[in-house]
């Protein structure tokens, strides 16, 4: 009999789980030094774990099955030390994508507790993002846990206008093209870098990864030419880079990250929509094709919500339906449908595990949106309590940041906290000072780079 398969009994405190030994060797380190050692351990029909909890090793086999439970205080401890000691990386991921305001500080000290680093790592970002808002909390913290979080570079508003390429002849107007963050401190826009002469941002598809910022195909000129330039800035070097471009140019497409990949979804190609998808791996610098969307679309609003994506899919102008795309499979499965009348999803952003979907008011108005609250752990729909003001398409641009919603147009910035079934306005700061679609997304911006690039743009002439 082979050592490596067949069920297994582990017992772990006073209670016994049988498992498959296969999915042990498969995602736990310390299961797979075990078997492969050849030690008398392989042989014995039950192993011992003496030093984790029950519960632990509980949420570590409900993982291991497929499935995302939401953990509380305790059980978060236990999973932390679990994750750690048997090396369960797919236990990790799942700790990371459940660190909220709730729990960060818990999962930050119990993490450098046990030595789970990304864990740690990740909590710490969190808690840095949210500093004012967990100031008197960070109290209870060890000081050098404190410190290390105030080492950290926060993660910042930023936006970019949509802009065409730059040739010759306009190079003296260039000074527009500008990717730009918000100093919250000082509630002024400042330059974050310069737009290479060749990107364009006009229906392109840009979005974040791991701290760069991508641009990727986007149009030139009022007849709509498709641009094939594909470009990288790495905001820690503040430099940008060429990348090879999609097989399939397009634009007016839905660009988005997740796992080291870039996911190209839907958009037009000659004043045709498509449903092909690509994929741009970023280790091996390739595009190639993945499965395609249900049905074509443009366009389409799209978010990252528990390290899964989803999109919406519209039948005008009732009808939206939300799709996840899995990529182990490589296929797209529908969530769910959300059927209001004459009224469609425009925009979707994820807070936990809650997908938020803004759509158009009554008769089609888009200056009173409507926002309703889709639940994945639940299955459940919340339509969230009256209208949200929608000047200018503010709420389109909506990013997320620890509890914190940010809208932009050029008149204001409006920050919401999301709190119970609604978003609470919060603060309102200065708009971006450009004209027509602007896209918004989050960086973090390291502190050394600070004054050398923070041109005032509210005081520039635009």
């Amino acid at each position: 009999m082979d050592p490596r398969k067949g069920i297994i009994s582990v017992r772990v405190g006073g209670s016994v789980f049988k498992t498959d030994k296969s999915l042990l060797l498969t995602y736990s380190e310390y299961f797979r030094a075990l078997f492969q050692s050849g030690m008398m351990e392989c042989q014995q029909e039950e192993i011992c774990l003496k030093s984790l909890c029950a519960r632990g090793f509980s949420i570590m086999l409900a993982v291991l099955g497929g499935k995302q439970p939401i953990l509380d205080g305790d059980e978060i401890v236990e999973a932390i030390e679990c994750a750690a000691f048997l090396q369960t990386e797919i236990l990790t991921k799942h700790l990371l994508d459940l660190v909220n305001s709730d729990n960060c500080l818990l999962m930050y000290h119990t993490a450098a507790t046990f030595g789970l680093l990304e864990l740690y790592d990740e909590a710490a970002l969190f808690i840095r993002s949210m500093y004012q808002d967990l100031q008197e909390e960070m109290r209870i913290l060890p000081g050098d846990l404190v410190k290390h979080v105030e080492s950290l570079a926060p993660s910042v508003f930023v936006a970019v206008g949509a802009h065409s390429t730059c040739t010759l002849d306009n190079l003296p107007h260039s000074s527009m093209r500008t990717v730009c963050y918000l100093d919250e401190e000082k509630n002024e826009w400042r330059t974050l870098t310069e737009l290479p002469v060749e990107a364009s941002t006009s229906m392109a598809g840009v979005a974040v990864l791991d701290n760069r910022l991508y641009v990727v195909g986007g149009v030139n000129g009022i007849h709509k030419q498709a641009v094939d330039s594909c470009f990288c800035y790495d905001v820690m070097t503040d430099s940008w880079r060429m990348l090879p471009s999609p097989q399939q140019p397009r634009y007016n497409f839905t660009l988005i990250g997740l796992g080291g990949r870039l996911y190209a979804i839907g958009g037009e190609y000659e004043k045709t929509v498509m449903s092909s998808v690509e994929m741009y791996d970023i280790s091996a610098e390739t595009w190639s094709f993945k499965s395609h969307l249900p049905r074509p679309v443009a366009g389409a609003a799209c978010a990252k919500a528990m390290s899964r994506i989803f999109v919406c899919l519209w039948k005008p102008m009732n009808t939206t339906d939300i799709y996840e795309y899995v990529p182990i499979t490589d296929e797209w499965q529908q969530v769910t449908t959300l059927i209001k009348h004459q009224s469609y999803g425009h925009c979707m952003v994820a807070h936990r595990d809650n997908l938020y979907i803004i759509r158009n008011g009554p008769q089609d108005d888009f200056l009173r949106c409507l926002i309703d609250c889709y639940n994945l752990t639940t299955g459940q729909w919340t339509a969230m309590p009256g209208h949200y003001a929608n000047s200018k398409g503010a709420l389109f641009t909506a990013v997320v940041r620890g509890d914190s919603v940010f809208t932009l147009n050029r008149t204001m910035t409006m920050i919401y906290t999301v709190t119970g079934n609604m978003w609470k306005p919060r603060n309102q700061m200065k708009g971006f000072p450009r004209s027509g679609s602007v896209w918004t997304f989050l960086l973090k911006v390291p502190k050394l780079r600070g004054e050398p690039n923070s041109n005032n743009l509210n005081g520039h002439t635009q």
